[in-house]
């Protein structure tokens, strides 16, 4: 019997474990997952909670509920990959030995690795959203809070959900408006990119959109460290820029034990063929979902249809065939601006967001680079779609490549 093994119950091994239980006849196959971690969160819910959209019962599910039956599931920490060996060695020193391994151990902030960021005033005036618990403690933040200097920071790229820190300054703008404060309230935005996003049409779009919002932006703002006591981050060019409060992206990083097997980059990332996510070190090692080094969005989106596409190339790969280098990159965000409407962006590896309609050609119902009430709804309903279909391992009718039937280039 052949033995499949997964590191990671997140969004990425949840999708695998429930695909290969229906793909992979159970008769030559075991599979396992390996997670430590008894909740699984909706981290896309977590923008949602410091406005009160969401609260803390709408973004976690128990892992198991989601485990398929069939699979044999541990709930531990992973010491160590012994890729040599075929093997994986837990914390209570069991051994795990597999013919395929799938990393899915994804990417997790490091407020640590920024001077002055982690210290006494982390959680009082320094925030983040970007975990369950940063999420909770700025949502009580806000409630008492009247005003001051909100300063939102990208310590470095890549991060998970590139967009989610200006849907988070779109939403604050229209949260603090409601509250009747806004006039009392600046945002400022330091990002370490040259513009308001990465790809040029969107970013002057998103960029245009701040501006409107009175959001300013601090571009090519690479923080060295954050001075607590005085309230202000300093870039390694000594640019300073003050703050009453500071929501900060810290530094995201893979898992520790993928950089501690010889598995990963500088920051835990795994190198792969980033259009067949097979590692580039060991034939029968896959990373999938944020894990890897694949310079694609570090997104839920990637991650379905990165899935979609590696299962049936995962079964050619295992009867001895080539893996077909089918994945281009694809992704698509929702990006929430307040007030009700939405953004919506798709794109891949080469082709940058561009206006149209999606993802039927003409008729949308989804429009791209547009802000409108629609994808505000698709936002919103993608919760219970995550819940419900994708980690329940079932497809969308929709394609896993990018299309470009119905878009067009601006002017």
């Amino acid at each position: 019997m052949k033995k499949l093994l997964i590191l990671g119950a997140g969004s990425a091994g949840t999708m695998v474990a429930n695909r290969m239980i229906r793909m992979l006849t159970r008769e030559d196959w075991q599979i396992t997952v390996v997670d430590p971690d008894p909740v699984h969160y909706y981290q896309p819910g977590f923008l949602f909670m410091p406005f009160g959209i969401y609260n803390e019962k709408d973004v976690f599910q128990p892992r198991r509920k989601y485990i398929p039956a069939g699979v044999q599931y541990i709930q531990e920490k992973v010491e160590i990959i012994e890729p040599d060996h075929n093997r994986v060695r837990l914390e209570s020193g069991s051994l795990l030995d597999y013919d395929f391994l799938v990393i899915a151990t994804g990417a997790n902030i490091h407020p640590e690795e920024t001077p002055g960021l982690a210290e006494d005033e982390w959680g009082k005036s320094i925030h983040t959203f970007y975990s369950f618990e940063g999420a909770s403690a700025l949502a009580k933040k806000f409630d008492a809070w009247q005003g001051g200097r909100l300063v939102v920071n990208v310590v470095e790229n890549p991060i998970k959900c590139p967009v989610a820190p200006l849907e988070f300054l779109m939403l604050a703008d229209a949260f603090f408006t409601q509250r009747g404060i806004r006039d009392r309230v600046e945002l400022v935005y330091a990002t370490p990119l040259p513009g308001a996003f990465t790809k040029p049409i969107a970013s002057k779009m998103l960029g245009d959109m701040l501006e409107s919002r009175r959001i300013t932006v601090e571009p090519e703002f690479m923080i060295e460290r954050v001075e607590p006591e005085a309230k202000k981050i300093v870039s390694y060019d000594e640019r300073e820029v003050e703050y009453d409060l500071l929501v900060s992206i810290p530094l995201n990083m893979g898992a520790a034990v993928v950089g501690k097997s010889g598995l990963g980059d500088e920051l835990n990332y795994s190198p792969v063929n980033k259009h067949t996510f097979l590692s580039e070190k060991f034939d029968n090692i896959f990373i999938l979902g944020d894990a890897s080094n694949a310079p694609a969005s570090k997104a839920g989106s990637v991650a379905h249809y990165a899935i979609d596409l590696w299962g049936e190339n995962f079964i050619r790969y295992t009867q001895g065939k080539e893996l077909e280098e089918k994945f281009d990159g694809h992704a698509n965000c929702f990006v929430e601006s307040g007030y009700g409407k939405c953004i919506l962006i798709d794109f891949n590896y080469d082709q940058e967001p561009l206006p149209g309609t999606y993802p039927v050609p003409g008729l949308g119902p989804f429009s791209l680079l547009k802000e409108t009430r629609i994808n505000h709804i698709g936002k919103m309903t993608f919760r219970w779609m995550y819940w419900n279909i994708l980690m329940r391992g079932r497809g969308l009718p929709l394609p896993p490549t990018m299309q470009m039937a119905g878009k067009h280039k601006p002017a």
